[in-house]
């Protein structure tokens, strides 16, 4: 019996997808709910699961090819037996009266390799600017896993089998200086990466944005968390870190100044009663912003799982768009990466952005004396257009009492 491989139905507010890659090929056997290929979209990763046991018999749509709801990718036969590459029709390999040579030679062709490559393979490929045809695949059906592709660096970086070269060109007439590498690889934006950029330049075209900036000294912060970090992690599951201080202190920041909570649309600012607090997760495929609902009824620990489960689904892909729309509030942290200082860009339709950036010990005056405190400078970006300075620095400036005394995240001051 054939079944019909689809479009599942996609989010929301989301007319197409484009197909990434397939992770079946036709006459592989398949388990029912098995993904068979991955699914882009503006906003997340979808998986396209398989209906029912059998082999895959068809694929229709390749990978790259923009699709909608309810279109057939593929047919599956149910209760089928997975045939040999060499006998399904729909497989690349080359047909039976081609001489053996050739088709190796048409297994091995760039285009066709490529095709069968997962996404974290394609993208090692790519960042190495490597042939995936001229590296030996150790899996089912000849298909590579990225330990080939770092087995193959690592033979290439010893001295082993260089990668493929371009062609020589003619030597100069007189002696030239001798050059490194000047390839050059174009590749196209994902959906995701383009609709990212695309919100990047609209915030910066219709928002007057300024950025204030603030130092706070950690120490206290680094205190509880050194004396606590035991007793927190076994009594919840969870580390004690710094993101759920920070989303805390600018909770009660913005309990004292609602506009910077606030958004435009059209000639209106709408006040939100409620804290919905964004933070930014990096991911191979962009910049994710999951947002934690009613963050000022959550808890410490709540904050920390919520963060940590975002982080973990983000980058596997499979965030909901529903997770990622809305919030009136957003962090980002470019300390993880070593920033010690940025002007981050507002996240529309929200007004205001918090910058976290690296942590660095620095001589600081104390109660008229030298010491060496964890300072870390702290970033508002805002919307001039409703946000005034003096609201945006005593934001900051909340902020900063808040994690420097913790103790006011609990009466409140």
């Amino acid at each position: 019996m054939s079944i019909e491989v689809k479009v599942p139905q996609l989010p929301e507010s989301v007319a197409d997808a484009t197909l990434v890659a397939w992770h079946k090929s036709p006459g592989d056997a398949v388990s029912r709910d098995e993904n068979l290929a991955d699914l882009e979209t503006d906003k997340v990763v979808l998986e396209v699961p398989a209906p029912a046991d059998g082999v895959l018999k068809e694929i229709r749509i390749s990978d790259g090819t923009t699709v909608t709801a309810g279109e057939i990718l593929a047919i599956l036969e149910e209760g089928g037996q997975a045939a040999a590459k060499a006998d399904t029709a729909e497989a690349p390999a080359a047909a039976d009266d081609e001489p053996e040579e050739d088709a190796d030679e048409s297994a091995a062709e760039p285009g066709k390799a490529s095709g069968r490559l997962s996404p974290s393979v394609r993208r090692l490929v790519e960042e190495h600017g490597l042939d995936p045809a001229a590296i030996p695949g150790s899996g089912r059906d000849g298909r590579i896993s990225k330990a080939d592709v770092m087995s193959f660096l690592e033979q290439r970086d010893k001295g082993g089998k260089p990668a493929p070269a371009a062609k020589p060109s003619p030597a100069p007439a007189a002696p030239a200086a001798p050059s490194g590498a000047r390839e050059e690889r174009r590749v196209p934006m994902t959906r995701m990466r383009s609709r990212i950029a695309e919100r990047l330049v609209d915030a910066q075209a219709t928002a007057a944005m300024l950025t204030s900036f603030n130092e706070v000294d950690l120490g206290a912060v680094m205190e509880i968390r050194k004396r606590y970090r035991d007793s927190f992690e076994k009594k919840h599951g969870v580390k004690l870190g710094f993101m759920s201080f920070f989303v805390k202190a600018a909770i009660e920041a913005l309990r004292k100044f609602p506009v910077v909570n606030a958004s435009v649309e059209g000639g209106d600012i709408i006040y939100h009663d409620y804290y919905d607090i964004g933070v930014a997760v990096s991911t191979d495929r962009g910049l994710l912003v999951p947002v934690l609902r009613d963050a000022d009824l959550m808890g410490f620990a709540d904050i920390e799982r919520a963060i940590g489960d975002f982080a973990g689904r983000a980058r596997e892909g499979k965030i909901g768009v529903d997770e990622l729309t809305g919030g009136t509030f957003t962090i980002t942290n470019g300390g993880v990466f070593g920033s010690l200082m940025s002007t981050p860009i507002i996240n529309p339709p929200q007004s205001a952005i918090l910058g976290m950036h690296k942590i660095q010990d620095r001589p600081m005056v104390v109660n008229g004396e030298i010491k060496i405190r964890p300072m870390m400078y702290i970033a508002l970006t805002y919307d001039h257009r409703i946000i005034d300075g003096r609201e945006a620095v005593q934001t900051l400036v909340s902020i900063k009492e808040s994690l420097e005394d913790p103790a006011r995240l609990l009466i409140q001051l």
